[in-house]
């Protein structure tokens, strides 16, 4: 389908398409590092990371960056979809493009200044836990928040 010369279509996810990007980048970030660590080691994905005899609580990298990779699978997702649903319901913009910033602060804390650290406890983990359970949450409850009207309230 063509449009028409002077036609101008509007984009309908300007803030969550601008995120997309970084959120993107960073995750192949991680799926490389994950990549680097096997290789580094010398383990495939059906050997274990550690030797069985080690404890779990001593650091690996490649326990680190897959779980730091795994970590970003399980919640990017729903919060990028959480902002679609917020963009699209005439969500505030400026409030959006600060949360989808937040979030991905929030990640890169959570991985490179958390899980990556010698003990995995470094001081982002927290801080990138519950700024991402935040973003979850409040874009849930401004989802809700801005279809009140077509449940009655």
């Amino acid at each position: 389908m063509s449009v028409p010369v002077g036609l101008t279509i509007p984009k309908l996810l300007p803030i969550t398409g601008t995120f997309a990007l970084p959120l993107s980048a960073y995750y192949i970030f991680l799926q490389s590092r994950v990549i680097y660590h096997r290789i580094q080691t010398e383990k495939n994905i059906q050997q274990e990371s550690s030797s069985s005899s080690s404890s779990d609580n001593e650091y690996d990298p490649l326990r680190a960056a897959i779980r730091a990779q795994a970590n970003f699978n399980e919640n990017v997702p729903l919060a990028l979809a959480l902002a679609a649903v917020v963009e699209l319901n005439g969500g505030s913009r400026r409030v959006l493009s600060w949360a989808l910033g937040s979030l991905v602060v929030f990640r890169v804390l959570h991985a490179d200044v958390g899980l990556m650290a010698r003990d995995y406890t470094g001081p982002g983990r927290p801080i990138g836990y519950f700024g991402t359970q935040g973003f979850i949450a409040g874009m849930a409850g401004y989802a809700g928040w801005l279809v009140k009207g077509y449940w009655g309230f």
